[in-house]
């Protein structure tokens, strides 16, 4: 039976058009199911929509449309997105599906029927964008910490959730598993707030007088349930949760959940416990990101300060995104996004180091051996750097394993680049040139031998992380003969203002 492996990215808000946020979560849960797929694991990729609560239905009413009409329009731009950046997913869960809302039901009767979640009254400050409550400490002057936008003072009858009933098994489940929240700095700030506080009843109901847009409480009739209880139920909703478990048994105890580091209490404190009180364990890791940044200011919608994929994907195509996304900035760190640092990378690491070992490979088969892919002789004696190289290749698939377990998308790709690197520089070191002079064909086809087996190689791991820009180069490499094509990465040169 194979490995299984589950990943997924939060479940992306339908309040406006995907951002380079969504795109970062989603273009590292696609190269980490890419890479397990390659070696052979039995793979769950989960991405989706969550399409309830008040701002949804604020803007469906702005367009004179309702609800599900106003959602089904949005879906469209995320799926087109997502196509366009190479991201394979195995399922696309949206919490307005039947199976979702079935699942959200069951699991609140559940809590129900077990004395988790009684009716009382709440009255606090509101922030409808967010969806969030605020005491008059945390909303200084009338404004959602968050956001920095007006909060609204509501006074209503909910369902209540009694987080702290919870709170010394989650403080010990944490320190029990150091890998369940991850990096290291976000699992010291979870851990922190759950001792220093006690953790407050969390609403899981909105009246339904006040907001109709949401799935119904099974128990009551004249409440819909929290935006935020809903949406966290769609990582197991989408196994099959609770009508068929076989999906369920065969992946959640691997899950690995992908987010932002502005959602981690919701993914590391509420839905544990939310977990924990229905009966079911807690999934195997939570990994939390930084944020991408223009400027000094986070980078999101609120703001107005997004930049949007397809139009980096339009001016430098798809590959160079992904790549730059996860090269330039540590995964668990935030990120400044600019214009000039990606063609920086492009020119450096793309153009001169991947684009230029391809095609001065290809084109020193053309020219020395009339384009054959030489094959490897026996007993061949390479050079110290030759050897060097391919004890590099032995180890470079364990290299990237141990590097992606950690979730260290920067070590993987500088292992496969200190390869290039390396075999860059046995070209100027070998001088093939002076070896086809003194007709040394011997040694220039030894020469060649490893320098294919570098572009094979290197290739092949590229591909989860550079899809298109893997097969290129593969597509180019015949079995014995090379098709050259243009160059992969060309310069961009700039004029200067």
């Amino acid at each position: 039976m194979n490995k299984t492996f589950y990943v997924t990215t939060p479940i992306y808000y339908v309040n406006g058009v995907p951002h380079i946020g969504h795109s970062y979560t989603t273009i590292a849960a696609d190269v980490l199911s890419r890479h397990k797929r390659q070696r052979g694991w039995d793979v769950y990729f989960l991405t989706g929509t969550d399409e309830h609560g008040q701002k949804v239905l604020r803007a469906a009413e702005k367009e004179g449309k309702t609800p599900q009409a106003f959602v089904d329009g949005i879906i469209p731009r995320f799926k087109e997105v997502w196509k366009k950046l190479d991201i394979s997913y195995d399922d696309f869960i949206r919490t307005t599906e039947p199976r979702h809302g079935r699942a959200v039901g069951h699991f609140l009767q559940l809590l129900y029927d077990k004395g988790e979640l009684v009716l009382g009254d709440y009255e606090g400050l509101y922030c409808v964008p967010c969806e969030v409550f605020w005491t008059e400490k945390q909303a200084e002057g009338g404004l959602c910490p968050d956001c920095r936008r007006p909060v609204e003072r509501l006074k209503e009858s909910n369902y209540f959730f009694k987080l702290s009933a919870h709170q010394a098994w989650l403080i010990q489940h944490i320190k029990d598993n150091p890998d369940f929240i991850r990096p290291e700095s976000r699992r010291n700030e979870v851990l922190s707030f759950l001792e220093e506080n006690v953790l407050t009843d969390l609403c899981v109901s909105r009246p339904k007088s006040r907001l109709s847009w949401g799935i119904p409480l099974p128990f009551s009739p004249d409440h819909v349930t929290y935006v935020w209880f809903d949406a966290l139920i769609n990582y197991i909703s989408a196994l099959g949760y609770p009508e068929d478990f076989t999906k369920f048994d065969a992946f959640w105890p691997s899950a690995l959940h992908l987010i932002g580091k502005d959602i981690l209490r919701q993914h590391a404190v509420i839905w544990p416990i939310m977990l924990h009180a229905a009966g079911l364990p807690a999934p195997h890791r939570i990994f939390a990101h930084g944020w991408w940044q223009v400027g000094v200011e986070k980078m999101s919608k609120s703001l107005g300060n997004v930049v949007n994929p397809l139009d980096v994907i339009d001016e430098f195509g798809i590959d160079v995104y992904r790549y730059f996304l996860l090269r330039d900035v540590p995964f668990g760190l935030d990120g400044v996004f600019s214009r000039e640092a990606l063609i920086k990378r492009f020119n450096g690491d793309l153009a001169n180091d991947l684009g230029n070992l391809v095609y001065r490979t290809l084109t020193m088969s053309e020219k020395y051996v009339d384009g054959r892919i030489p094959a490897v002789r026996e007993n061949r004696v390479l050079p110290a750097s030759g050897a060097s190289i391919l004890s590099k290749l032995e180890r470079l698939a364990e290299s990237i394993d141990t590097a992606l377990d950690k979730l260290d998308f920067i070590a993987a790709l500088q292992s496969i680049w200190e390869v290039i690197g390396d075999a860059n520089r046995f070209v100027e070191e070998t001088k093939p040139w002076n070896l086809k002079k003194e007709g040394k064909t011997e040694e220039l086809e030894d020469f060649l031998s490893v320098m294919f087996r570098v572009l094979r190689q290197t290739a092949a791991e590229l591909a989860p992380f550079m899809p298109q820009t893997s097969a290129k180069i593969l597509s180019q490499l015949k079995e014995d003969r090379v098709a050259k094509g243009d160059p992969l990465f060309p310069r961009i040169i700039e004029e200067k203002k």
